[in-house]
């Protein structure tokens, strides 16, 4: 395949694969797509670890790292608070509904790992946070850095074009398209409802069109519910230039999903689905598990904001995580993680690069299906 994407990035086809695995970032890359490493929950020490193994792996192909800085935070104004400073402002009533959801589901207390949020002194979600992780990737040979949530911040974008790099953005409308385009943004990720993680409200097959309709040159890649090439195919006919995808690859050979939620991902329908607030404090498409329910009921109390409420229940999902392997148990229930509605075609288990093949082939055969359809 030929267009701007695949000359802009150097790759065969234009499926950008974003994962918090560095081994799903290697396979897409080396099957002729491009990986872009999720970084929001590594550390500096971990993210360095990862980028010298990809590119051991991978060579000279190019690949991509994914950051958070969200356009409003607490204490943006000064780069974002500190975990200590976010867990004085965490109301008491929060704290104890976690606890009684913890005790209600019967899930067992365990030792700290020093892991997680809360053992960093500058919180997640936060341009104190992601800085370090830009200058890392910088000194790595990552092409394409992208900022998940909002226009990458002015000191994001300098440093991106100073050291010759490409920044991309996610959109959920074609306003904030705009924006990124004008704060300097490479290329616009076009992200529908139907996207795992944080998504707006506009589903994909309106929202392609009106993004780049909205951003002129600039080239767009298609992601929301993708993940299939017949979908690869209405993308790029809606005016995309290449795919984006996310869920997809948590039940590839190589992702690291949790087994018993991997096992819930093979078994949901498209249906199983829910934007709920209750991991980041920001709508978040996630599996519908009892830990949503629980979030969802308006008698209990509401989420809190970013960064406050993943800060607030990061100890209770490594909990949670760390006991969901006995079936049948409290911790079972709760189990759940980000996906999108695609989730209802993820129902095999294959290697990343099989995934990458067929969505390939599929694409082939619907885009001859329809040259066939106009020499008719």
């Amino acid at each position: 395949m030929k267009n701007d994407i695949t000359d802009l990035f150097g790759i065969e086809f234009p499926i950008f694969a974003f994962s918090h695995c560095r081994d799903v970032v290697a396979a897409v890359s080396k099957a002729g797509g491009m990986g872009v490493l999720g970084a929001v929950a590594h550390s500096d020490e971990q993210l360095e670890i990862d980028l010298n193994w990809i590119e051991q792996e991978i060579g000279d192909l190019p690949y991509g790292v994914d950051l958070i800085i969200p356009a409003k935070y607490l204490g943006d104004d000064e780069g974002g608070y500190s975990s200590e400073q976010i867990q004085q402002l965490i109301p008491p009533e929060h704290r104890a509904f976690l606890e009684d959801i913890l005790a209600r589901y019967g899930v067992p207390e365990t030792a700290d790992d020093g892991g997680g949020l809360m053992n960093d002194g500058d919180a997640t979600f936060s341009m104190n946070r992601a800085a370090p992780q830009l200058e890392i990737a910088l000194a790595h040979k990552a092409k394409f850095l992208v900022n998940a949530l909002g226009p990458p911040p002015k000191h994001m974008v300098d440093r991106v074009k100073e050291e010759g790099r490409l920044v991309g953005a996610l959109a959920g409308k074609a306003q904030h398209a705009q924006r990124h385009v004008n704060a300097g943004v490479d290329v616009i990720i076009a992200q529908g409802s139907e996207a795992g993680g944080h998504t707006g409200e506009i589903g994909t097959m309106v929202l392609i069109p009106e993004v780049v309709d909205a951003v002129g040159d600039t080239p767009v890649l298609a992601a929301g519910g993708i993940g299939r090439g017949r979908q690869m195919a209405a993308s790029m006919a809606l005016g995309a230039q290449g795919i984006w995808c996310g869920s997809v690859w948590l039940t590839t050979e190589e992702a690291e999903t949790l087994p018993a939620v991997k096992e819930k991902f093979l078994a949901a329908t498209s249906s199983d689905t829910i934007r709920s607030r209750s991991r980041t404090g920001k709508h978040a498409r996630m599996l519908k598990s009892a830990w949503t329910d629980e979030w969802e009921n308006p008698e209990t109390p509401a989420p809190l904001g970013m960064p406050m409420q993943p800060m607030l229940i990061d100890e209770a999902i490594r909990r949670i995580d760390r006991a969901a392997h006995v079936q049948g148990s409290g911790a079972e229930k709760l189990a759940n993680y980000f996906v999108g509605q695609i989730v209802g075609d993820m129902n095999k288990t294959k290697p990343a690069r099989q995934v990458v093949l067929d969505i390939v082939d599929e694409f082939i055969d619907a885009t001859q299906s329809l040259a066939h359809q106009l020499d008719s």
